[in-house]
């Protein structure tokens, strides 16, 4: 089914129930500029920010928005685009988009003015919303942008090169648009992380959406009496389609504003949370906090929250061994997946595996995987390293106006992830590394992922990232950024005695104390390291040569 069947069947069913709340604890308590409903209202209000809708107030609010779009001559296939931070206009918005027949194209919050005109042209759209964090940097291209493109300002003091979304859609109909929509449709356009350069455009279909929506629900066995809660961005597919689980189940669920271990916790009490995603570096926090003595667990009332899960990066089994040893009760399960593969799950390792943390998993609902060599066969060997590859109805489209980028990692329904990977003799799937990021030193492949996993054991560091850093003998030798835990002191020759268990070929060769950059997704940024650390060592080695 269209995803958009599932907000129209919560708003006929459960259209007085509380579908979304936004939270933000951060934003300063006087006299605050609100919307409620199409009035302005000032507030002065002591208690955290927070706004709430209902079912039925969520759809009319995207019908408002789809109708409005179609009176600017939006049609089916055309592109419109969200830069806008966590909000409560953010899903009506994106579901009022999809409702016309468009496809929505969520930006990364992090893009430079340089990128949102990279990511404008490349999805080839017509009409951006963005919120007021991006007022500076839509000045600068907006000469570029509104050639051809209409300008939504999301927020109060609309901007003079911009129209107001509020005064757009006040006046539209609540009732949803006549469009007949199928599986097939394109839906959405989401962008890789870039990681390697400028982002791709990764398009999918209603189907690709849908099936994320039940999958996540039943991967997490989310129920009506459940409560999600929502940190990272909602561009990214991993919020977003972790939440629709909620969509799929019509449970509320809250976006929070905020990260610190105070401010989660005190919104999983106050809130009555059942589900929280967590980052790696979030749940580090809270452990650290609680080892310190910085918060207390019962200070908070936590006995409702059933499920920790993490995704987007690997998972030190150490960390989730302490984590239950602060929440014996809770469920934990790991989610793998790509922008590709329409974020997480398509690997997961699944609520009643815990003895395999460590493990990706296996294969989610509905999907297939297998592992491959250099020269796209099967793997000989159950447990040797290959190519993970993907098979579902969440598998991407293509690559939006690029076939050849499209038949480089679609081959025959399977999506080459460009994750290395084993399986263990259960069926179990374990990430290596990324393809990309493997180092050979003198011939040897070493994988950078097993290294950091090692170096998380040791109870100093915070958070550690290995790269290859150029070297005129090896090739290649290893370099471990590692950032230190807070109050905490650590010496070179610390690390070269804890890592003495490693086998020498693996012992990094470089220790560099640093902080270690992640993305909005947790996921590190590693050719931002090797741009700071390896690009000016392999400058200087060819100057000496």
């Amino acid at each position: 089914m269209p995803v958009t069947d599932l907000l129209e069947r919560n708003h006929k069913l459960y259209g007085d129930e509380i579908a979304l709340v936004e939270l933000n604890p951060t934003m300063p308590e006087t006299k605050r500029t609100i919307w409620k409903e199409f009035d302005l209202v000032q507030t002065t209000n002591p208690r955290p920010y927070r706004r709430e809708i209902t079912w039925a107030i969520f759809d009319e609010k995207a019908n408002r928005v789809a109708n409005m779009l179609l009176d600017r001559g939006i049609k089916k296939g055309d592109r419109v685009a969200i830069l806008m931070m966590n909000c409560l206009e953010w899903l009506p918005i994106y579901f009022g988009i999809l409702k016309t027949g468009a496809i929505a194209v969520p930006f990364n919050f992090r893009f430079s003015a340089d990128e949102i005109e990279y990511c404008a042209d490349l999805a080839q759209i017509h009409i951006l919303f963005f919120g007021p964090e991006f007022i500076g940097r839509i000045e600068t291209i907006e000469e570029k942008l509104n050639k051809g493109r209409l300008l939504f300002y999301v927020g109060d003091g609309c901007p003079s090169f911009a129209e107001s979304y509020h005064s757009l859609v006040a006046d539209c109909s609540s009732l949803p648009p006549d469009i007949s929509l199928k599986e097939s449709d394109d839906a959405a356009i989401y962008f890789s992380s870039g990681t390697t350069g400028f982002p791709k455009a990764i398009l999918h279909n209603h189907e690709s959406l849908s099936q994320a929506a039940e999958m996540e629900m039943r991967h997490h066995l989310t129920g009506r009496d459940d409560c999600f809660l929502c940190i990272p961005p909602l561009y990214h597919t991993g919020a977003k389609f972790h939440w629709m689980g909620s969509l799929c189940a019509g449970s509320r669920a809250v976006l929070l504003k905020g990260t610190t271990p105070e401010i989660i916790l005190d919104a999983v009490s106050k809130e009555k949370c059942t589900l929280v995603w967590l980052l790696v570096p979030w749940a580090q926090d809270i452990l650290d906090a609680l080892d310190r003595g910085d918060i207390k667990l019962e200070d908070y009332e936590l006995s409702q929250w059933r499920l920790m899960h993490i995704g987007a990066q690997p998972v030190p089994p150490s960390l989730i061994r302490h984590w239950k040893e602060y929440f014996p009760n809770h469920l934990y399960d790991t989610n793998y997946g790509l922008s590709e593969s329409t974020g997480p799950g398509c690997v997961h390792l699944g609520v009643e595996n815990i003895h395999k943390v460590g493990a990706i998993g296996v294969p989610g609902y509905k999907w297939e995987c297998k592992i491959i060599d250099e020269n796209g066969e099967p793997v000989k060997h159950q447990g040797d390293v290959g190519e993970l590859c993907v098979k579902g109805p969440g598998v991407m489209t293509c690559y939006y106006n690029d076939p050849k980028a499209t038949a480089e990692v679609l081959v025959d329904g399977w999506l080459r992830t460009g994750d290395m990977a084993k399986q263990d003799e259960d069926g179990f799937y374990f990430l290596v590394d990324r393809k990309k990021d493997v180092i050979v030193s003198g011939g040897e492949n070493i994988y950078p992922v097993q290294i950091e996993d090692f170096l998380r054991k040791n109870t100093k560091i915070k958070d550690v990232a290995v790269i290859g850093l150029p070297d005129k003998r090896l090739g290649e030798i290893t370099g471990a950024i590692i950032s230190i835990k807070e109050g905490m002191t650590c010496t070179e020759d610390e690390i070269n005695e804890f890592c003495s268990e490693l086998p020498r070929y693996k012992r990094p060769k470089k220790i560099i104390f640093a902080d270690v950059p992640r993305n909005a997704t947790g996921k590190i940024e590693k050719p931002a390291l090797r741009k700071k650390y390896g690009a000016d060592k392999l400058v200087e080695m060819q100057n000496l040569g």
